[in-house]
């Protein structure tokens, strides 16, 4: 896969750019976000990994341009590892994160599952619009990845989205290990599945809301209001 790497720190950069090389992927390396938004114009990339404190701004900015194109997925790469910090990425439009230090092999297992992700939404995106999903008087449209509801409209990342769209297909609560296995395969996602959860909660109008079933998982609550 084309790999955008936007990082300006040298030494983790030269890292990266080499273990991702070697697992077979192709590297550009941005140093700051107008070379990052520069090598996106010129090649779009597959992947692209984004440190959010870069010397000319905020990475968001980058996260930003690049969300309008969903066949590229994002990876914030951060080293502020507070729960804040991580659902601001994702709610900026990123797909997932890791947080400095990280494994090489957490890395290039989350790159694969969301390279993964990538390439079968393309293939959809070919294909006729999938049907809404309803739940009570809420439906959501994986096309635009819109969420409408009587008291508002939530915009969701390809994340959210998929998160969303699982709760609302299961009329009971779905397991923690189900969003794993499907989600993030092959790497340790606890903390990626809370922080997207929460993300999500917080974009969600009132009348649709996430529960936590301990124990179990997550369920999805239509209209809790009325309940």
């Amino acid at each position: 896969m084309r790999v955008l790497l936007c990082e300006d720190d040298d030494q983790l950069a030269r890292g990266v750019t080499r273990a991702l090389r070697r697992a077979g992927h192709a590297v550009t390396r941005a140093i700051d976000v107008a070379d990052a938004l520069e090598h996106a114009r010129e090649a779009l990339p597959d992947i692209a990994l984004v440190d959010l404190s870069l010397p000319d701004g905020h990475g968001s900015r980058i996260v930003g341009r690049l969300r309008d194109r969903p066949e590229v997925g994002i990876i914030i790469v951060t080293a502020h590892g507070d729960e804040h910090s991580r659902v601001a990425g994702l709610r900026a439009g990123a797909d997932d994160y890791v947080v400095k230090p990280f494994s090489v092999a957490e890395l290039l297992a989350r790159i694969d599952a969301l390279g993964r992700r990538t390439r079968t939404q393309s293939v959809e995106d070919a294909a006729p619009a999938p049907v809404r999903i309803t739940r009570g008087e809420a439906a959501l449209d994986p096309e635009s990845r819109i969420l409408r509801a009587p008291d508002g409209t939530a915009h969701l990342t390809k994340r959210e989205c998929e998160l969303l769209a699982l709760l609302m297909a299961r009329s009971g609560p779905v397991p923690r290990a189900e969003f794993l296995d499907r989600f993030w395969p092959g790497a340790s996602g606890t903390r990626s599945l809370d922080t997207h959860i929460a993300a999500l909660r917080a974009k969600l109008p009132g009348s649709v809301a996430i529960t936590t079933v301990h124990g179990v998982g997550y369920a999805l609550e239509s209209d809790p209001a009325a309940s």
